[in-house]
């Protein structure tokens, strides 16, 4: 016999948490979950092996020297492997950039002045060459001229970082901004000081008969 509480015709309850195709919520539902995918930090081993190339390289030309460009560098990983867990999926290079960077400008902050060392470390460096994806190439690829580098190395830690983003590893303006956490009138007056301050200090390479340019100091930008 059919139940009593129910009549004839009538349509059967549906059991919690089954959903029909008059049910709106029915499709999103079914495919949320599968539609996100869920990101996987990588290892120790997959970052270092595939970033310290450039991690490197930036690290040395803002440093000027093997032994800070060492340390710094292995303080990025530390602090990158430490942050992972707060990491929103994005520019992982964009990243890199930031956290090197603010290290190195953190270290200078620290220091009555950088640790540079540019005639002791002449021998070691080589003209810059193309990017490498191999980790034991890393420290040939991080030299520039030697005339540039020695340049980099005299200026200050905040034009210095700024011009190295720019015209070395070829950051926009806007990615400065977002690294050195500066607004984007101030990454244009520290590029544009910082290009002159190595005009000034790249003198002696000038062409006989050349403009000189005009001095220009440090200021507060």
């Amino acid at each position: 016999m059919p139940d009593a509480g129910l009549t004839a015709g009538q349509p059967q309850p549906r059991p919690t948490g089954v959903t029909g195709p008059g049910d709106p919520g029915a499709d999103d539902r079914a495919t949320t979950t599968d539609e996100l995918p869920v990101w996987a930090p990588p290892s120790w081993e997959q970052i270092v092996t595939e970033h310290s190339p450039r991690v490197y390289r930036l690290a040395y030309r803002l440093t000027g020297n093997r032994a800070d460009a060492e340390d710094l560098t292995q303080e990025t990983f530390v602090r990158v492997f430490r942050s992972l867990h707060s990491y929103q999926p994005g520019n992982f290079d964009g990243w890199l950039h930031r956290i090197t960077t603010n290290l190195f400008l953190d270290q200078a902050r620290r220091r009555s002045r950088l640790r540079l060392d540019p005639i002791g470390e002449a021998t070691e460096r080589l003209p810059a060459a193309r990017d490498t994806d191999e980790p034991e190439r890393g420290f040939e690829h991080a030299h520039l001229d030697l005339d540039v580098q020695a340049a980099l190395d005299a200026l200050p830690p905040r034009y210095r970082a700024a011009v190295v983003l720019c015209d070395i590893e070829g950051l926009s303006y806007e990615e400065i901004a977002a690294t050195l956490d500066i607004k984007m009138g101030t990454v244009r007056s520290r590029i544009h000081r910082a290009r002159a301050m190595l005009r000034e200090q790249l003198e002696h390479r000038r062409p006989a008969g050349a403009t000189a340019p005009q001095p220009v100091s440090a200021g507060r930008a």
